[in-house]
């Protein structure tokens, strides 16, 4: 009986050891858990929220910025865009194209045209054409000459030829009948022609009526000497006041036509007046000096040749 109650008592005690070790160690595990805790959350927190100073990656901001940006905005901007730049290609622009005032440097006291292939180029005493130019686009007209055979002179640039074939048969409805006498000419033909007049009537006397190579409208391929059909006063004095001299002073600029060297306009153009010498500049900017009585010159605002 006693020994019952002895081994009773013992397993009672050592069950009461096994709780009291079983609390001890779930008290010192709760301990553990509780001091490691706020290190988590305070090292969590780090981790979610990085500092921009020390951060390589940008971060968003809910305020307004002056710097650009990478991306496409609709924003209008006072700054020219390159994009067309980049492609090659030339912006449109409202201004009026004028190619003669642009320049390419200088040869013998000359300023040389950046684009001598526009149909709006000056070349007078002050502006050149580049040294050996020659049109690539030169094509016989399809109008009456003083002369049969098929020569530079009878050449034009393409465009000028269809609106010369255009004047021609405009005049023929008016009953006036018109032939070319010298069309394009170039550098090396001007070159011994101006010096057959320097010869003969002396530098001063020959630049009044020709021109010096490389500044001969001539060579651009977009003038022509005009006369009537018979070839009587063909590119002389005694052609201004004839039925086609008026006639072309009346209707060039419909056809694209300015004449180019008018009467009294010798100190600004630099050449006595030519009734028979006729440019093409296109229609809007020959209707334009036709109607303000202008020369090429003053279109340009150019200084004028002489004084």
């Amino acid at each position: 009986m006693r020994r019952n109650v002895r081994r009773r008592r013992r397993g009672l005690a050592f069950v009461a050891i096994c709780v009291v070790a079983i609390a001890v160690v779930l008290f010192i595990r709760y301990e553990n858990l509780t001091a490691e805790a706020p290190e988590e959350t305070a090292a969590n927190s780090q981790t979610s929220s990085p500092d921009p100073a020390e951060s390589d990656q940008p971060v968003a901001s809910d305020n307004p910025t002056d710097a650009p940006s990478g991306d496409p905005s609709d924003e209008p901007t006072d700054e020219p865009s390159n994009n067309n730049e980049a492609s090659g290609e030339q912006s449109p622009s409202n201004e009026p194209d004028k190619p003669a005032i642009a320049t390419a440097g200088e040869e013998d006291g000359y300023a040389v045209v950046a684009q001598p292939a526009s149909v709006a180029v000056l070349v007078d005493k002050q502006y050149k054409l580049p040294d050996g130019y020659e049109p690539t686009d030169l094509v016989y007209p399809d109008v009456r000459f003083t002369f049969s055979e098929k020569i530079d002179k009878r050449k034009m640039r393409k465009e000028a030829a269809g609106a010369l074939e255009d004047l021609f048969a405009g005049a023929e409805k008016d009953g006036i009948y018109l032939a070319g006498v010298s069309a394009y000419r170039s550098q090396s033909t001007q070159k011994s022609l101006f010096n057959r007049y320097v010869a003969k009537d002396g530098m001063e006397k020959a630049l009044t009526y020709s021109a010096f190579p490389g500044t001969s409208e001539h060579q651009t391929g977009l003038a022509i000497d005009v006369s009537g059909s018979d070839g009587k006063c063909a590119a002389e004095d005694c052609f201004g006041g004839t039925p086609e001299a008026e006639w072309l002073a009346d209707h060039v600029a419909e056809y694209g036509y300015i004449i180019r060297y008018p009467e009294g306009k010798d100190a600004i153009t630099g050449y006595k007046y030519e009734p028979w010498h006729i440019r093409y500049v296109g229609k809007e900017l020959a209707q334009e000096i036709d109607e303000k009585d202008l020369t090429l010159e003053e279109y340009y605002n150019a200084v004028p040749v002489s004084q």
